[in-house]
């Protein structure tokens, strides 16, 4: 059977081989980054299930040893691939403000004045601090600080967010 999206959450991303044996290197998306193998075994987006055990640390990423990968040439392929965790094996939000990433996916995004311009696609971290990537009503992609001051709102009874963005950025200067 397989999750629906909203079953699971991703917690983490493999970010290419390490060594020569299988060992991979993982950026996560949890809190603690040793917690992306703390919830049990990780399935990718075609249903395969891997054990995690933590090896150590290199540049942002976790090192890894994924059960059943055995060689570089298996783990250099595994590059890109998102790793999921059943979202009722995580632990329970107890703040109003708490949430997870993948609650923002599918949100309609508003400036301040309550106009739309888009939905949200994702939040991702590429070194430099979150960032949101909406895809605008016109369907080109646009991409915010993941700040307070940027993303003053999130509302997901109302399944919106706010941004607040200078015009420029979308490209409708003036």
């Amino acid at each position: 059977m397989a999750l629906n999206h909203e079953d699971r959450v991703c917690v983490g991303v493999i970010a290419g081989a390490h060594g020569v044996r299988g060992q991979v290197k993982i950026k996560s998306y949890t809190e603690v980054p040793e917690d992306v193998a703390a919830f049990g075994p990780v399935t990718d987006d075609a249903g395969n299930c891997y054990k995690i055990a933590i090896t150590g640390h290199a540049k942002g990423t976790v090192l890894t040893r994924l059960e059943g990968v055995k060689d570089r040439d298996r783990a250099q392929e595994m590059r890109g691939t998102k790793l999921y965790v059943n979202r009722d094996l995580l632990p329970k939000l107890i703040e109003d403000n708490e949430f997870y990433y993948s609650d923002l996916v599918g949100l309609k995004v508003e400036n301040p004045k309550g106009e739309v311009l888009g939905t949200v696609k994702g939040v991702f971290d590429f070194g430099a601090g979150d960032i949101l990537e909406f895809d605008s009503v016109s369907g080109q992609p646009e991409m915010v600080s993941f700040t307070e001051s940027s993303v003053p709102v999130v509302d997901l009874e109302g399944k919106r967010i706010v941004v607040d963005m200078p015009e420029v950025v979308l490209g409708r200067e003036g």
